[in-house]
């Protein structure tokens, strides 16, 4: 099956029910529908064919759900941009992908403006709110367009995303990932809309990442209500969770703990939630057990994966957060709920490995490997990468170290690599390195992520300053405040004399976590 199916689907059982609620607005899945049909034959008479790429960059809203929609409907492949990305990262991630059509919102039109000379191949532009000159404007497009069904031919392994993910180097790696990457889940997890069941499901997660993605599908084919919000802010996130009656959340660790420490959280009815998901970044102990005490009734999942395995392989579900029976069941799970990450989903095949790719027993650490129909068939356009990501017979290398204990658990240790995770966004040390090399006082520099209670990690800088040169922290911190994504500038800056090293010159960032990796 093909996405495009899970909203005609949903539209043919629950017309009248509102598919989405955005800043007071509810569109039925009839009218959403209705949109989507007039927006892919505006695209069509776009002469955007099936194959070519339509980027977006905006944050969360309802058009955003109707741009995925209608580019999936002709066949088209839809890009979802990293809003937080910097100009040169949006210019690669453009060019890369060779997107034809840029779908702007309105905060975001003098940056796109600014890169217009840049980018050779987009053809279009289209203002998602508001006309703009040199765009064209969205509602137009829409009330120009017939609302007739398109019927385009969709193979299940035709691609209908594709994603950027930061990896170990300074540029995002473009992700392909098919129909099948996505409803392969759905179909397996997802009960199918119910013209008696109704259900509110409140997305905090941005639509460019794979779990923001994975929950808009699997709330359309569930028939649930998406209750949207442009950007995580916790006092909405508290209202719109009681006003709209939600029963369903996802929530990244920074986000969680935001909520249950909110001074006037008792003040709120939020009775109605009976599922939290969460992810994204490693979920402090204290976090989740307080949230446990202070949501008696919602059933918490943690969901593991990447943007390379269409989001979620592994959970650890319900019942392994509940707490209860002998003094070793209950020291058994308190270990599992400190640091698991689950067991496997049905589709997905997990095992561990160590340097020469032999299958390691339980409790021994090594690097997780996945393999499955969701996974990715390669990076785009990149071969070497690819080769070095996925073996010959399809197992994914995930980057992450773990191991596996006798019930089929699965456990992380470390990262295979040293990739910064903070508040579930993916920051590459290198990335950050480079920008500081930059500056004219810095001789050396590594970044290292810390351990932080709110965000996960933090990246931290540990500089030599050239001979003669001086430079305080926050300086530094102010330099590539204006260079990077604001979550990518460093937090803090340390200063030393040298850079352990290997013989052959590289630096030993095992060595720098141990001196200078304390919060």
């Amino acid at each position: 099956m093909n996405t495009t199916e899970f909203l005609m689907i949903t539209s043919a059982i629950c017309p009248d029910r509102p598919a989405i609620i955005f800043e007071g607005k509810k569109f039925t899945f009839s009218e959403l529908s209705e949109r989507v049909n007039r927006l892919a034959n505006a695209l069509v008479d776009l002469e955007i064919e099936k194959g070519e790429r339509v980027a977006i960059l905006q944050v969360n809203c309802s058009q955003y759900v109707e741009v995925y929609y209608a580019v999936a409907k002709i066949g088209a492949i839809f890009v979802p941009l990293n809003f937080r990305a910097k100009r040169d990262e949006l210019v690669y991630m453009l060019n890369n992908s060779e997107a034809s059509t840029l779908f702007v919102g309105e905060r975001y039109v003098q940056l796109v403006n600014s890169m217009c000379p840049d980018l050779p191949l987009v053809r279009h532009y289209i203002s998602i709110e508001g006309k703009q000159e040199g765009m064209l404007d969205y509602e137009e497009l829409l009330a120009s367009a017939s609302d007739e069904e398109l019927f385009t031919d969709i193979a299940d392994e035709d691609i209908t995303l594709l994603m950027y993910t930061a990896g170990t180097t300074g540029l995002p790696k473009g992700v392909p990932l098919s129909h099948n990457s996505f409803s392969l889940y759905v179909l397996e997890n997802v009960n199918p809309a119910d013209p008696e069941i109704e259900e509110t499901n409140l997305l905090t997660m941005p639509l460019y990442h794979v779990a923001g993605a994975q929950a808009m599908l699997a709330a359309t084919y569930g028939g649930r209500s998406l209750a949207m919000m442009r950007q995580f802010e916790v006092n909405e996130w508290l209202e719109t969770a009681q006003r709209e009656k939600a029963n369903r959340a996802m929530l990244v660790p920074t986000m969680l703990k935001r909520v249950i420490d909110h001074p006037d959280l008792d003040k709120y009815d939020l009775s109605s939630l009976k599922v939290i998901t969460y992810g994204a970044a490693p979920m402090p102990f204290e976090v989740i057990k307080k949230a446990i005490e202070l949501f008696p009734g919602v059933n918490f999942i943690n969901a593991f994966g990447q943007t390379e395995t269409a989001s979620t392989i592994t959970t650890l579900g319900p019942d392994d957060h509940i707490i209860e029976g002998t003094e070793e069941e209950k020291e058994k799970k308190l270990r599992r709920l400190t640091s698991s990450i689950g067991r496997p989903m049905s589709d997905v095949e997990i095992k561990i490995i160590d340097d020469a790719g032999n299958d390691l027993p339980p409790g021994e650490v090594g690097e997780i490997v996945a393999r499955g129909p969701r996974v990715m068939s390669g990076y785009w356009k990149d071969a070497e990468k690819t080769a070095k990501a996925i073996t010959a017979d399809g197992w994914l290398h995930t980057g992450d170290m773990g191991y596996m204990d006798e019930e089929g658990y699965f456990y992380l240790a470390a990262r295979a690599d040293d990739l910064i995770i903070r508040g579930g966004e993916n920051i590459s040390p290198d990335e950050v390195e480079n920008v500081l090399y930059s500056h004219a006082a810095v001789e050396e520099a590594a970044v290292i992520g810390v351990p932080d209670p709110e965000w996960g990690q933090e990246p931290r800088a540990i500089v030599v300053l050239k001979e003669g040169k001086t430079a305080t922290a926050e300086e530094l911190i102010d330099f590539c405040r204006e260079r990077l994504a604001s979550f990518k500038r460093p937090r803090s800056v340390v200063f030393t004399d040298e850079l352990p090293r290997t013989s052959t010159g590289k630096v030993l960032k095992r060595i720098l976590r141990e001196e200078y990796g304390a919060p």
